[in-house]
C-alpha cells in the first residue's frame, strides 16, 4: 500500500511497556484462570437503569436523525449546569461543546490550541493518551514528573523550568487518573501563576471530579483562569456510561466557536437517542451519588486491607477509581513485581512506569471490582509480598 502519513503513524510508537501484564491478565481470565483484574478503569456495574431507559424510550419516540454539531441544545445547557457545579464558575451552554467522550474533548482542545511545533506540558503520572494525543497536532511535550513523596502534587518550580519560548499549554489530571492524587489549591493556585505570567493555556482533564476524597476546585475557578482554561468532562465514571461516550469540552465561548468547525469534520454531532438520554441522567443526576459513595467504600475497603503492611506504602490515593502502593522497598522494578503477582497470586494489576517515571517503584490498583474481591487481592498481595521477600534473601 502507499506510505500512510508520519503525523498517524507517530501517535502510538511501538514498544514495549507494563500494558502487556494487563493483556496477558485478561487472556488468562478468558481463558478461565481464576485471575482478579485490578489493571483496568471500567465500571464492574451497569449504567444506571434510568438512563437505560431514557434511551430505549427515545428511541421508540424517533430520536434517529443528526443532531446539531456542538450537541443537541438542550444537552449543552445540561452540561453547562453540570459544569457550573464542577468548575464553580456560572456556565453557558454556548461555552460547552458536547464530544463522544472525554478523550475527544481532550483531542479537541489539543487540536485547538496547538500549532504544529508547538510545545506543551504535562504533569506525570498521567493517563495513557496524553503523549499521543499531543503527537497527533504535530506538538512536542516535556513530562514533568511529581514527587511520589509529595503525595505526587504538580511542583510549580518543576514546570516553570520546562517553560520554552514556543509552549503554549500545560495539561493536568485531577482528581488524577493513575495516583488518585486530587491536586490542592496551593499547587494550583502556582500552576495558574505560570499561566498567567506566560500567557499559557490550561488544559484541565476533571473527568473523576464527582469522586473526589474531597472538596472538588477546578483551576478554572482561580483568578484569571476562566479565559485560558479548557475544561475537559465526561459522563464515563461519573454517571457510570462508559461505552455510551459522552462528554464535553467547556471554555470561552469564542474558542468553543472554533471547535464546532473542528465537529464538523470529525465526529459530526452525536447520536440522538444517546444524546436525549444524556439530557434526563445529567439533569437527574443518574447514579452520580450511588457511585461517587461506591468507590469511596471501596478505596477505604483496600486501604484498610493493606495497613500495616510491611514495606507497601500508600501514594495519593484521595480520590478517583484507583489506588497507588509503593513497592520499591520490595522490588524497586515495578513491572516485574507485577508479572511475579499475576504469575504466583493470578492478581492483575497496573506497574506505576506505565504512567510515567513518576510512578515508577509503584503498582496501580483499580479499584473496579466488589469489596470482597478487593478483600482477597489484598489478602493475595500480603502473602505474596510476605514469599517474594523470602525468595528474594
Amino acid at each position: 500500500m502507499p506510505k500512510p502519513s508520519a503525523r498517524v503513524s507517530g501517535i502510538v510508537p511501538s514498544g514495549k511497556d507494563g500494558w502487556e501484564v494487563h493483556f496477558a491478565a485478561m487472556t488468562r481470565k478468558e481463558a478461565g484462570e481464576d485471575i482478579i483484574m485490578l489493571s483496568v478503569g471500567d465500571h464492574d456495574f451497569d449504567t444506571p437503569a434510568e438512563t437505560v431507559e431514557a434511551c430505549v424510550r427515545a428511541v421508540r419516540e424517533g430520536y434517529h436523525h443528526y443532531t446539531q454539531l456542538p450537541g443537541v441544545p438542550a444537552l449543552r445547557a445540561a452540561m453547562a449546569r453540570s459544569s457550573t457545579r464542577c468548575t464553580g464558575i456560572e456556565t453557558t451552554p454556548d461555552e460547552v461543546i458536547a464530544t463522544p467522550g472525554g478523550q475527544a474533548a481532550l483531542y479537541a482542545a489539543v487540536q485547538g490550541v496547538l500549532d504544529p511545533g508547538d510545545h506543551a506540558i504535562v504533569v506525570a503520572p498521567y493517563y495513557a493518551t496524553y503523549p499521543g494525543t499531543f503527537r497527533s497536532a504535530g506538538a512536542s511535550f516535556t513530562v514533568v514528573e511529581t514527587r511520589a513523596e509529595d503525595g505526587f502534587q504538580p511542583d510549580a518550580a518543576a514546570i516553570e523550568k520546562a517553560v520554552e519560548p514556543n509552549t503554549r499549554a500545560i495539561l493536568i489530571n485531577t482528581p488524577n487518573n493513575p495516583t488518585g492524587a486530587v491536586y490542592g489549591r496551593a499547587a494550583l493556585e502556582a500552576l495558574a501563576d505560570i499561566c498567567r505570567r506566560h500567557d499559557l493555556w490550561l488544559l484541565s482533564d476533571e473527568v473523576y471530579w464527582t469522586l473526589g476524597g474531597g472538596e472538588h476546585l477546578s483551576p478554572r475557578a482561580l483568578p484569571g483562569m476562566a479565559e485560558r482554561t479548557l475544561v475537559i468532562n465526561s459522563m464515563s465514571k461519573s454517571h457510570g456510561m462508559t461505552g455510551w461516550r459522552l462528554g464535553w469540552l467547556t471554555g470561552p465561548e469564542p474558542f468553543i466557536t472554533l471547535m464546532i468547525s473542528l465537529n464538523l469534520v470529525t465526529t459530526y454531532g452525536l447520536t440522538d437517542f444517546v444524546s436525549r438520554a444524556a439530557i434526563e441522567a445529567l439533569e437527574n443526576d443518574y447514579g452520580v451519588r450511588e457511585i461517587a459513595e461506591r468507590y469511596a467504600a471501596r478505596r477505604t475497603v483496600l486501604l484498610d486491607a493493606v495497613h500495616g503492611m510491611n514495606d507497601v506504602t500508600v501514594r495519593g490515593s484521595e480520590g478517583g477509581m484507583y489506588v497507588m502502593l509503593d513497592v520499591s522497598a520490595i522490588e524497586p522494578d515495578d513491572e516485574k513485581f507485577a508479572w511475579a503477582f499475576l504469575d504466583k497470586e493470578n492478581v492483575g494489576v497496573m506497574p506505576g512506569s506505565s504512567f510515567g517515571e513518576a510512578a515508577a517503584g509503584h503498582i496501580r490498583i483499580s479499584l473496579c471490582q466488589p469489596e470482597p474481591l478487593l478483600q482477597e487481592a489484598a489478602q493475595r498481595l500480603r502473602r505474596f509480598v510476605s514469599n517474594y521477600r523470602r525468595e528474594a534473601a
